[in-house]
């Protein structure tokens, strides 16, 4: 009976794995946002896309701000400038890095700051593998990057359930 449990269980989290992460879906990891001071109206998340089959970022929404956006940092002669992006094309196999100085996601408008240690929710919009839900650990101000990136669950955003 002890030898069926663990086969059951197997088979249970092999099943999990496969409906996490479809075939050809979206591979998000790394997604980290900055703590930010009070009485700011904007903050930023970074993460890494990886779509195996090619897909488009479309949109990003939040409900923790008023409006989000994507955005990308370009250097114009000496000065360093920010213009929004339509869509963010994920090339077949190839990461793509959201990061700060780079491209990244802007939330405008925030209800309320964003706090070391708690998470903000984040729905991503593709072209191909639709919408995708994740909870997003806010790092300390000043963070350039995830403090989980290698640990515990891999650097994955971690899904949230999707809501219909």
């Amino acid at each position: 009976m002890a030898k069926f449990g663990s086969i059951l269980a197997g088979l249970l989290l092999f099943a999990g794995a496969a409906l996490a992460a479809p075939p050809g879906s979206v591979e998000v990891q790394n997604a980290w946002a900055r703590a930010t001071p009070g009485g700011a109206e904007t903050g930023a998340i970074y993460l890494t896309l990886e779509a195996p089959n090619g897909d488009r970022l479309t949109g990003v929404s939040s409900p923790a701000a008023r409006e989000a956006g994507m955005h990308e940092m370009i250097q114009a002669g000496n000065i360093m400038k920010m213009r929004q992006l339509p869509a963010i094309d994920l090339p077949p196999g190839r990461t793509v890095t959201l990061h700060p100085g780079g491209m990244h996601i802007m939330l405008q408008g925030l209800k309320k700051p964003l706090r070391a240690g708690d998470t903000v929710s984040l729905t991503l919009d593709f072209a191909k593998a639709g919408k995708r839900e994740i909870e997003v650990p806010i790092e300390k101000i000043g963070a350039m990057g995830p403090a989980h990136a290698g640990h515990g669950h891999g650097g994955m955003a971690m899904p949230m359930p999707m809501h219909h």
